[in-house]
């Protein structure tokens, strides 16, 4: 057959074994089942939490979504907390739908997070720090000792012993976006 494939949004091409796709400049996070989120409580009703993740629609996280959690021992989350969570519904059709405990039901990392600094960046920074070969946290870490949440919804949390230290570190994570490696470990 003479099959054509033709790309829908401009950017770049990549590829992983048979598997392509354009990576491209996003703006709106679009939910992606599995992947890890930071979103900030937007009201509670119930059982459920609205949770706001930065997509159209606020996603939901049932209060049995976390570690220990029972209709009796109910997790301490208010409304303006920052969670870190992970989407198991994620559907046009469908609100999106998180957890804080991974497939065993332990807590792991997930869960709220309290003191440091969260903020937004875009979808690429996060996709670049995300991956093993960047230079960046690594880097950060021969400097200061630091705790990280990323998001792969365009949000970072990062706390630090200080807050001057915390918002360096932030500092240094949004300027290493256009960077090259060689410049991020400068950066740092």
């Amino acid at each position: 057959l003479n099959e054509v494939v033709v790309a829908s949004k401009a950017g770049i091409l990549k590829q992983k074994k048979n598997t392509f796709w354009v990576d491209n400049y996003q703006k709106r996070y679009t939910p992606v089942r599995g992947e890890t989120v930071l979103g900030v409580v937007s009201a509670k009703s119930g059982d459920i939490f609205r949770v706001d993740i930065g997509t159209h629609e606020a996603a939901n996280l049932s209060y049995l979504g976390f570690e220990g959690a029972t209709k009796k021992n109910r997790p301490d989350v208010n409304i303006g907390d920052i969670v870190f969570a992970k989407l198991v519904v994620a559907n046009k059709d469908l609100e999106p739908e998180l957890v804080c405990v991974d497939s065993m039901g332990k807590k792991g990392k997930l869960g709220v997070l309290s003191d440091g600094l969260m903020f937004s960046c875009s979808i690429n920074l996060v996709r670049k720090i995300a991956k093993e070969s960047c230079p960046l946290i690594p880097s950060m870490q021969d400097e200061l000792p630091f705790e990280i949440a990323i998001g792969m919804n365009g949000r970072i949390w990062i706390k630090a012993k200080t807050i001057k230290e915390t918002v360096a570190l932030g500092t240094a994570i949004l300027a290493s976006e256009k960077a090259s490696d060689e410049d991020t470990k400068k950066i740092c």
